[in-house]
């Protein structure tokens, strides 16, 4: 591959098909990596509880520790891709995720592993909002990027199924270090061969060249570190609430505090000039992005339920074995990765359109999970076709809403918008897990305990069908 020519930072860099294919596959598996490291740690979980004598409270933040600190710090990660370099940010994301999976993998106590998850979501979040903000660059054209968020999206979907396999596989046939391991395999190899492969012309933006004084400015520390205590405080209240009650002070301060700071946020972001805002006010006015930012709340709230409540009743209530619960879940992985090639259709169907057919593949899969799922005969006739079409709806929403919403603002906030909509998502998964625990647990403890399927039954039909409905009747007044 020859060398790019100097040109300005407007300008988009010209390069190879090969080129552009081998940065996508990076990227992809960047993405990979992060849901990867979540979702495989689902079958894990009832061996970390033995082996380390976790309470459930405990086993509970081995998941929500990622989730927190990935979603709070996807904004500064974001404004730092958009004022310093991406590539950078990338780098560094992607090699710390595998040293500190690495690290992760040799720890056997409770405590430390839930701090080095903690910290793998810091890593995590890195790679997102700078792999985002370079794609925009290396496929500026609105048909093929469409294409590769698209794809770049569905790798999250695909990493999530195939983790549960992975997972499994590592479960049962050799230990949950390996889980672990695995990251630090691939990750550390793909961040030194990213330091090579991403040229430095792809990553400049006009912020780049700016001085150093003016780019700390830019930053907007003191909005960005108001905002990220504000969610920190935020989704630790959601994720408690299920575990330590609703009412209870533990859940009811933090959520109190995290409200009365996100609303001094907006405000201060009203204060200071809209250069150096980290998200300016007028975001919210850029053509439905409002409304594309709670559609992106749905997708991860769905398949993060979804995961929960399935697995659990597979190998606790069925007794399924790790893989067999894994296998049975395929469906959702294969559903998504086929919906995540779905680009293109924006250049035909309107976006409103293809979104509301999501969501409503999303409602259908929903009824049928409801009417059926609590014997191990029902998996074929009504959760087979639920999670087939449920996932296949939800990749349809989630690949047209993440176009949508990066065609709705300049590509100069390319890293603060990637932010925006996976902060979303994060949101969304943190909320639905927590509403749907609750309502599970209090169905359970009056119509025949854990095992019995009632509770999950109301899962599916109370607050997801709920949100898809009010989803749906905000996209058709536009």
């Amino acid at each position: 591959m020859s060398p790019l020519q100097s040109r300005s930072p407007d300008e988009t860099p010209v390069l190879s098909l090969t080129r552009k294919l081998v940065l996508l596959f990076m990227f992809c598996l960047a993405q990979f990596l992060d849901a990867f490291s979540n979702s495989a740690l689902f079958t894990a979980i009832p061996v970390l509880e033995v082996s380390m004598g976790m309470t459930e409270s405990q086993s509970t933040w081995i998941m929500s520790a990622f989730q927190l600190t990935f979603a709070s710090f996807l904004l500064i990660s974001g404004r730092i891709s958009d004022v310093y370099n991406p590539k950078t940010g990338f780098i560094g994301g992607v090699f710390g995720l595998g040293v500190i999976s690495l690290c992760a993998g040799f720890v056997d106590n409770t405590i430390p592993l839930i701090i080095l998850r903690a910290l793998t979501g810091i890593a995590s979040s890195m790679t997102i909002p700078s792999a985002l903000a370079l794609l925009v660059k290396v496929f500026p054209k609105p048909l093929e990027q469409a294409r590769a968020i698209g794809t770049f999206g569905g790798c999250s979907c695909i990493a999530s199924s195939l983790g549960l396999m992975i997972g499994a596989m590592f479960v049962q046939w050799a230990s949950y270090h390996w889980v672990f391991w695995f990251i630090a395999i691939v990750a550390v190899p793909t961040a030194l061969a990213c330091a090579f492969i991403i040229s430095p012309e792809i990553a400049r933006t006009k912020d780049n060249l700016e001085p150093a004084a003016a780019k700390w400015k830019s930053l907007d520390l003191l909005g960005v570190t108001i905002l990220t205590v504000a969610l920190i405080l935020f989704i630790f209240a959601v994720t408690s609430g299920s575990t330590d009650g609703w009412a209870s002070a533990a859940v009811l301060v933090p959520l109190i505090i995290s409200i009365m700071l996100m609303i001094g946020f907006f405000f201060w972001e009203t204060l200071i000039h809209v250069d150096t805002a980290a998200i300016p006010p007028r975001t919210w006015f850029y053509p439905n992005f409002s409304i594309l930012f709670a559609v992106a709340l749905l997708p991860y709230c769905w398949w993060f339920t979804v995961f929960m409540i399935f697995t659990i009743l597979w190998q606790n209530v069925f007794e399924w074995s790790a893989i067999s619960s894994a296998v049975h879940m395929l469906p959702l992985g294969a559903a998504a990765f086929v919906m995540s090639f779905t680009g293109s259709l924006s250049r035909i169907f309107s976006p409103k359109w293809i979104i509301l057919t999501g969501l409503f593949f999303g409602m259908v899969a929903n009824v049928l999970m409801a009417l059926g799922g609590g014997k191990p005969e029902y998996y074929w006739p009504y959760i087979f076709p639920a999670l087939s079409i449920g996932s296949a709806g939800v990749m349809l929403t989630y690949t047209h809403t993440n176009i949508a919403i990066f065609q709705a603002a300049p590509s100069s906030m390319a890293g603060t918008v990637g932010a925006i909509f996976n902060g979303a998502l994060q949101f969304g998964s943190a909320i639905g897990l927590a509403v749907a625990s609750s309502i599970e647990t209090s169905v359970e403890a009056t119509l025949g305990g854990s095992h019995e399927y009632q509770g999950r039954a109301a899962v599916f039909l109370v607050p997801l069908d709920g949100c898809l409905y009010s989803v749906r009747f905000s996209i058709n007044m536009l």
